[in-house]
């Protein structure tokens, strides 16, 4: 006896049962689960470090090359590209699929930590390294425009205000900020007037360094009691640099605004956002993970979704 002669034996219920796996078939389809691109986590992580003023050359050869040299020591790195550009670098690490990717954090924090002797000295912070996914991609951009502050200022609050709040919410997997850089004090040396007064570029370098450190004032005590000096020695108005003395000639002070330019900036004045034609915005990627737009914006602060809705 073989297998299909009971269905010939029986063609209506043989019909009937070929109907209902059919019926069934069509609605279990509407429940399938679609999306465009498979859910595919790449272990890929990207390392960003920065040396203002320095050209690509520099950030290359100094910044980028001490690393890769101790990236290339970790092991289960598939692929390794570096792009440098003025005032900074980034370095893209792929890894093996069976990579663990918090394993491999932890080795690019080593090699970071080894290769820093081998860095600048100058170097005004630590490389930074991120988890990225390469199948990611933003679902919500913010353009922020304001009347009444600078475009510093209001990058600055974006930053660390705003950026912070949106990574706080359920789902969020990263939150980006571009379109303008942090406020900053610009001085443009003129070498000629340094020149004329015998002075370098490293007399400017050290009276701006010093005048800007923030070190400790020590204490006041006697044999009962103990009071602790306090003062902010950092200044952050150009208004406050164009006094500074640089040097002294003939007696006289050579102060900074009278060899150089001080102006209130930004520490990258050639990155800018645009939108709808206005140069004044913050541009916010919002990058969500593994959760749909809808159930994200309904988890947003209510205060946040006023401002949301204000500004779309």
């Amino acid at each position: 006896m073989s297998v299909s002669s009971p269905f010939i034996k029986r063609p209506v219920g043989t019909s009937l049962l070929t109907v209902g796996l059919l019926l069934a078939g069509i609605l279990a389809f509407r429940y399938l689960p679609v999306a465009p691109l498979p859910q595919v986590e790449f272990p890929v992580i990207q390392v960003q470090a920065s040396l203002p003023g320095a050209s690509p050359e520099t950030m290359a050869s100094a910044v980028a090359t001490p690393l890769e040299r101790q990236f290339g020591r970790i092991a289960g790195i598939n692929q390794m590209t570096s792009s440098s550009q003025a005032g900074s670098t980034g370095i893209v690490l792929q890894f093996d699929l069976n990579r663990n990717i918090d394993a491999a954090g932890r080795d690019v924090q080593a090699a970071i930590n080894a290769a820093r002797s081998q860095l600048p000295s100058y170097l005004p912070g630590n490389p930074t390294y991120r988890k990225v996914n390469p199948a990611d991609a933003p679902v919500l951009i913010l353009a922020l425009t304001s009347d009444t502050i600078t475009l510093p200022q209001m990058y600055d609050a974006a930053d660390s205000v705003l950026s912070q709040k949106l990574a706080q919410v359920s789902g969020v997997g990263q939150a980006f900020v571009g379109g303008a850089a942090r406020p900053a004090v610009r001085a443009e040396v003129n070498p000629n007037q340094l020149n004329k007064l015998g002075l370098g570029l490293d007399a400017v370098r050290t009276a701006l360094g010093s005048a800007n450190a923030n070190r400790p004032k020590g204490e006041v005590n006697d044999p009962n009691h103990a009071w602790a000096i306090t003062d902010n020695d950092q200044i952050k108005l150009a208004e406050q640099y164009r006094p500074l003395i640089v040097s002294y000639q003939n007696g006289a002070p050579v102060r900074l605004g009278d060899v150089a330019t001080v102006d209130d900036s930004v520490e990258d004045a050639r990155v800018i956002g645009l939108a709808a034609g206005s140069g004044e915005l913050i541009t916010q990627k919002l990058l969500i993970r593994s959760i749909g737009f809808t159930p994200c914006c309904r988890s947003f602060p209510p205060r946040f979704r006023r401002r949301s809705t204000s500004m779309s």
